[in-house]
């Protein structure tokens, strides 16, 4: 429905071309993001088990379940840590082989990793399965950085927010795949195991050459490169050819002359005037992972077997939440085109920090008075929370980067927003089973407390940026701090 009502609008810069990359890079490049971080979930004890019968065969080593314990823990943080190595080099990826070529270049390690994990078990390496779990945290790095630059350089500036959206949706839309196709009646199995996690491959390769052959950025040819007549080549093409691109080729050429080349990462750090803009850019997507997104969704089951459903009717209603949690991000592109950014963040950040709240104390009570009433109300919490996740912290996180900065600076702040959403995930991985065990239901409040910083900074610092040039922003945020809205 989302994407009739944008096809109709052709008047105001959708057309067939943006539309088809904003697919094939959602499905070929974001989904599997997304599924990466859920494909483990089901399978996990088979999985384990494989582990431990290949340390028994293969190295003559015994595991006692706390070792096995660990070892999967590292199994799974490795590809959270790949995305912290990949999101240090995305902004030199974006600016040496540009925002589409950074993107194929993600498909092939991708490919390659979908190899690994077809042939660990047949292989009896765990070294490949790791390896492929590293490499594909680093493709997933690269792709946060480049997908959603790609997709907002190529739109018009009316369709900003809508284009950006679909970085969120291929995530979370990644991560119900994984938990469909990782199912015990499907992949899910003892044999089938290393295709459950190869099974996003095959999006990668059906999309990996139409995205050869869409444009690349413009801006990039034009800023970058400085290939003048490939910019305006592209131009032409992801705008019709019937349509006049003087006036942005005429944009770019200014641009051109007040900022020279892209900036480094030392320059962006030591000019005061990007402190701002890098500092919203760092704490929205440190708050989208700190906000307890993923701990909702690994706790999602536990509630639902507490509140006295069975484990496999728990299974498939905890598979409707992140059923629910796509619906939720598909409003993005119609919210992101009619509202404005700044009360869409506070809705977003002031709805989840209430919701983790009535959550941890909803949860608290059904624990003390195993009521299952009670469970349903947590139920209630979490698909509020979901919902006020979708409206803002989930969409916005991802392209505000490109909305605040100009193009000399951008692929610096979105690389390094990018790496502060792996360190928040990578954080929220190892700490929120430790709080879980000392403070069992209110192990939310830290989450509750992020997101009620990211509301005050959302309401004393965020411009509004819908509809503007992130030359005209600039000046409201040159003051840092001090800026006054």
């Amino acid at each position: 429905m989302v994407v009739i009502m944008h096809i109709n609008d052709i008047a105001q810069g959708w057309n067939w071309l943006l539309l088809a990359i904003c697919l094939t890079t959602t499905l070929g490049s974001t989904v599997p993001v997304g599924y990466f971080f859920g494909v483990l979930n089901a399978p996990a004890e088979i999985i384990k088990g494989w582990c431990d019968n290949i340390l028994a065969s293969e190295y003559d080593t015994n595991t006692s379940w706390s070792q096995l314990d660990l070892l999967w823990t590292c199994i799974v943080s490795i590809y959270l840590i790949g995305g912290i190595v990949g999101s240090c080099f995305g902004a030199f990826c974006c600016n040496k082989y540009g925002r589409k070529g950074t993107l194929i270049i993600s498909s092939i390690i991708l490919l390659i990793c979908g190899i690994l994990f077809t042939w660990c078990r047949a292989a009896k390496s765990l070294e490949m399965l790791m390896t492929a779990r590293f490499f594909g945290g680093i493709a997933s790095a690269l792709i946060v950085t480049a997908q959603p630059m790609y997709l907002l350089e190529l739109a018009p500036v009316e369709l900003s927010g809508s284009v950006g959206v679909f970085t969120c949706i291929g995530v979370t839309g990644g991560i119900l795949l994984s938990q469909i196709v990782s199912m015990p009646q499907l992949l899910g199995t003892e044999e089938n195991w290393p295709y459950a996690l190869s099974f996003y491959a095959l999006l990668v390769l059906i999309c990996l050459l139409p995205l050869v052959a869409f444009p690349e950025s413009p801006r990039w040819l034009y800023l970058v490169k400085g290939d003048v007549d490939g910019s305006t080549a592209a131009l032409q093409r992801v705008r019709g050819a019937q349509s006049n691109v003087q006036q942005e080729l005429n944009d770019l050429h200014l641009t051109l002359q007040s900022n020279q080349k892209a900036s480094s990462i030392c320059e962006v750090l030591k000019d005061s005037e990007l402190f701002l803009p890098l500092l919203l850019v760092c704490a929205f997507q440190a708050t989208q992972q700190l906000s307890g997104i993923n701990a909702i969704f690994f706790y999602s089951l536990s509630i639902l077997t507490k509140a006295g459903f069975s484990a496999n009717l728990a299974t498939w209603l905890n598979m409707g939440i992140g059923g629910f949690n796509l619906v939720a991000s598909l409003m993005g592109p119609v919210l992101l085109r009619k509202f404005n950014r700044r009360p869409l963040m506070l809705i977003s950040c002031g709805l989840c920090a209430v919701s983790l709240a009535g959550m941890s104390i909803s949860l608290y009570c059904m624990l003390s008075t195993e009521s299952n009433a009670l469970g349903i109300v947590s139920i209630m919490f979490i698909l509020t929370f979901i919902l006020g996740f979708q409206l803002g912290l989930g969409p916005i996180a991802y392209f505000i980067g490109s909305e605040l900065l100009e193009d000399a600076p951008r692929p610096v702040a979105m690389s390094m927003g990018s790496l502060f959403s792996w360190i928040g995930n990578f954080l929220i991985g190892m700490c929120f089973p430790l709080l879980q065990n000392v403070w069992s239901s209110f192990a939310f409040m830290p989450c509750m407390c992020i997101c009620l910083l990211c509301l005050f900074l959302t309401w004393r610092y965020l411009p509004e940026t819908r509809g503007r040039e992130p030359k005209d922003v600039k000046p409201l945020m040159s003051q840092g701090l001090r800026s006054k809205f």
